[in-house]
């Protein structure tokens, strides 16, 4: 794939997370090749770092903490391309801290065996939510749907989990990921949680809301109901065995991946969005869930791609208030 084609699938993904498109367009047409892409955006996100620092003396600590959000981005975006995944992702990471200091500076690092992340939010929320991510996303490319959850009163968890984010480097998915989630909810020390999920993390946050009865509202972007090895494309192949540890590992994490018999233990309030234009040979979206699921919703957005980053009014605002109604009663 050449990096023109490889800018072109990432797109949106890219603008829905936040990044500029006119900046976006302009780093992306200067590589030269794919095996420029790490390189290229680690280059764009360090630019921000660089004027963060000049605006924390200079300017302000909120031209500071913005310039450090957008190289969060920019960092975990290169963190996608084949070379340099864990240095850039490491260099996100370091970039939300900085940011979330400057600008939050009641945000709270929370880690754990096999996940870390930061909880944000007013001191009293009317409850909290879990952001899950998914096979190769991470905790800094959500940032737009958090902010959507801190609008609405609710205190938010953005995470990392095993294989995901700033622990891919020494860790891989796993397919029960409902354990890390209940390792999650022990150290939020809060009686009832919200779980959203994007991508493979629908998938998981799905597990989570019929496996742990702290959970009483989730979500699912995007998020698979069911997978089937043989039908995946190559790439999703490679990235699955890159997450998990090998291509073995790989196939039976696939193999593992079908909600068929957990849904219909979903009783609580459960959205399920799917975009048209997010077909991939081999993935099951997500209506046979939402149809299975007791609380089920199913929110199907015709010109939504991957992530629906090309259509973010059209489910962000309704995601955000199904998660806030959810919760509204019994502050967590």
């Amino acid at each position: 794939m050449s990096a023109r084609e490889f800018a072109d699938a990432v797109w949106t993904r890219a603008t829905g997370a936040g990044v500029d498109p006119h900046e976006y367009r302009r780093v992306t047409d200067a590589l030269r090749s794919a095996a420029d892409w790490g390189p290229g955006l680690v280059r764009a996100g360090r630019r921000y770092v660089e004027r963060a620092g000049g605006a924390e003396g200079a300017v302000s600590a909120v031209s500071a903490g913005e310039h450090l959000l957008t190289a969060a981005r920019w960092f975990h975006l290169a963190s996608l391309g084949p070379h340099g995944a864990a240095e850039a992702q490491a260099e996100a990471d370091a970039a939300l801290g900085r940011a979330l200091g400057l600008l939050e500076p009641e945000a709270r690092r929370v880690s754990g065996a096999g996940f870390t992340g930061w909880l944000r939010g007013p001191a009293r929320p009317s409850g909290t939510v879990v952001v899950v991510p998914g096979l190769d996303s991470a905790k800094e490319e959500f940032l737009d749907v958090a902010d959507a959850l801190l609008a609405r009163g609710l205190a938010v968890f953005a995470m990392d989990g095993p294989g995901q984010g700033v622990l891919a480097a020494d860790s891989v998915l796993r397919p029960d990921f409902e354990v890390v989630l209940g390792r999650v909810i022990d150290a939020l020390d809060v009686p009832r949680v919200g779980l959203v999920g994007l991508s493979l993390g629908g998938y998981f946050a799905a597990r989570g809301a019929a496996l742990d009865a702290r959970v009483a509202v989730a979500a699912s972007v995007s998020g698979p109901s069911r997978l089937e090895w043989a039908g995946l494309p190559a790439p999703v192949r490679e990235l699955l065995a890159r997450r998990t540890g090998s291509a073995e590992a790989a196939r039976a994490f696939a193999e593992d991946v079908d909600l068929t018999g957990l849904a219909p233990r979903i009783g609580v309030p459960l959205l399920v969005v799917d975009g048209g234009r997010d077909v991939v040979p081999g993935v099951t979206g997500g209506a046979p869930l939402a149809r299975l699921a007791p609380g089920g919703t199913y929110r199907f957005v015709p010109h939504g791609d991957h992530l629906l980053g090309n259509a973010r009014g059209d489910w962000l605002p309704a995601l955000a208030d199904h998660v806030a109604h959810g919760l509204a009663g019994g502050a967590a």
